[in-house]
């Protein structure tokens, strides 16, 4: 890659006095490296480059590999830690809990060294290998989107600015270079969702479904996804206006909601039970049906109520009505009085 094409790559950086590479030795985290480094001696404004890779402890070649990358940061005169997690052993779904492991250690790192954002090497790959696994995963639109360039998480910005960036033009610019990277093995093994997706992206091309073009869909459903959130915002600006009680209720004209467009009331119901449950996420598919329920009871002029998420949702004659839900053991306990 070209010099003229690192500004637009990395000026979303120049925003933060520090930013924190995520880098695990691979090549797309090694190219990260090199050309944010690369920008960085070239940009008036760059910010403070700090890098860290984390051992999961998950195989022994792991901390040779951390070293290897520490080796490449000392060459471009970026301050590097090694991120050991010392939590309880990643078992299970090894990827998910992998992944959240490796946020935690970073977002505590950065906060150590004072970084406000952490940049990860995610590619155009990436992006479409994303896309699939949620559309197989049954996602909703906002899932469908894939990832963003920069999205917030416990109170420090993630920046992905090479989302555009097929790997193989990342591969050949190190080789380009002569800089040397690793391979996980991991990558390859069909154990993983996202490697057998991966195997897959070649037959997938052949029919015109290649990462740019999964890329360009998810580009297109993050504008829809948009624009149905605004009218969501209006929806509710008009129907069940801020601030709401902590734990409800919040009050809905029955009438008035079932107006709406379906996808804008159930957006709606979705906002109302987050705001007031306490159960954690709302899952896509019980809220579909829970939606189906109340639009069954209107058509019948029945009254209905549910709960979701630690929310209660109770359609009455005249509202639909959003409140906290009772605790599970006192609702147990009525359930069997």
């Amino acid at each position: 890659m070209g010099d003229d094409e690192l500004p637009a790559l990395f000026s979303p950086l120049s925003a933060h006095p520090a930013v924190l590479l995520a880098c695990s030795g691979g090549p797309d985290s090694t190219a990260l490296m090199e050309l944010a480094a690369r920008w960085a001696r070239l940009a008036p404004a760059a910010p403070a480059l700090f890098a860290a890779t984390v051992d999961h402890g998950l195989r022994a070649a792991a901390a040779e590999e951390a070293q290897i990358v520490a080796a490449q940061a000392r060459r471009l005169a970026i301050p590097h830690a090694i991120l050991n997690w010392g939590g309880p052993r990643i078992t299970g779904s090894i990827q998910t809990r992998a992944r959240a492991a490796r946020y935690a250690l970073l977002v505590a790192h950065a906060r150590q060294v004072g970084a406000q954002a952490i940049v990860t090497a995610h590619t155009l790959d990436d992006q479409a290998e994303t896309i699939l696994m949620r559309l197989a995963r049954g996602s909703g639109l906002a899932g469908l989107s894939g990832m963003r360039a920069s999205t917030r998480r416990e109170g420090v910005m993630l920046l992905r600015p090479l989302l555009a960036i097929p790997k193989v033009r990342l591969i050949a610019t190190l080789e380009a270079s002569r800089v040397g990277f690793v391979s996980d093995p991991s990558n390859a093994n069909p154990a993983f969702t996202r490697v057998r997706l991966r195997t897959l992206m070649p037959q997938l091309a052949g029919e015109g479904l290649d990462a740019a073009g999964l890329s360009r869909f998810g580009r297109r459903v993050a504008r829809a996804e948009a624009a149905l959130d605004q009218a969501t915002d209006r929806a509710l600006a008009d129907l069940a206006p801020e601030p709401w009680p902590a734990a409800g209720p919040i009050r809905i004209a029955r009438a008035a909601f079932f107006t709406l467009p379906e996808e804008i009331a159930l957006r709606m119901l979705l906002r109302l039970v987050d705001a007031v449950g306490d159960e954690g996420p709302v899952e896509l598919a019980k809220l579909e049906r829970l939606l189906a329920a109340l639009i069954a009871a209107q058509a019948d002029g029945r009254s209905v109520c549910a709960t979701l998420a630690g929310a209660r949702i109770q359609l009455a004659p005249r509202r639909l009505e959003v409140a906290r839900a009772l605790p599970r053991r006192a609702r147990r306990m009525g359930n069997s009085a």
